[in-house]
């Protein structure tokens, strides 16, 4: 054994704000960028469940994924988002954010990266 250690996936918790409400009321478009954003970094989708609560109104969902999930709530009437992306093997999950970051083009981002485990 070589000592060296590496994590057993990558968490990041991105707290986005300032997007514009239409943006984060729409579960469709939501599931579709989310989807995107999964191959992005190189994941394998294995199921997916959002919901909208009503016209103008938030979002919840998740992406299981092989390599863990991507899930998002969204707030429109405060123009913001929390996703929660945490991927394992070969998946780059800032890929993921990145192309989740360019549609909602957030006036403000706070993203904690946590490693997972050591294998």
């Amino acid at each position: 054994m070589s000592g060296v250690h590496r994590p057993a996936g990558i968490h990041l918790l991105a707290d986005l704000g300032g997007i514009e409400a239409a943006l984060l009321a729409d579960a469709g478009a939501i599931d579709v960028l989310l989807r995107a954003a999964a191959l992005a970094a190189g994941a394998c989708i294995l199921h997916s469940h959002f919901h909208g609560f009503g016209p103008g109104q938030g979002v919840t969902g998740v992406l299981l994924l092989a390599e863990s999930h991507i899930s998002i709530h969204t707030w429109p009437e405060h123009g913001f988002a929390a996703a929660d992306i945490f991927m394992c093997g070969a998946a780059r999950p800032e890929r993921a954010l990145e192309l989740i970051e360019a549609a909602f083009r957030p006036a403000t981002r706070t993203v904690q990266t946590i490693a997972r485990g050591q294998l």
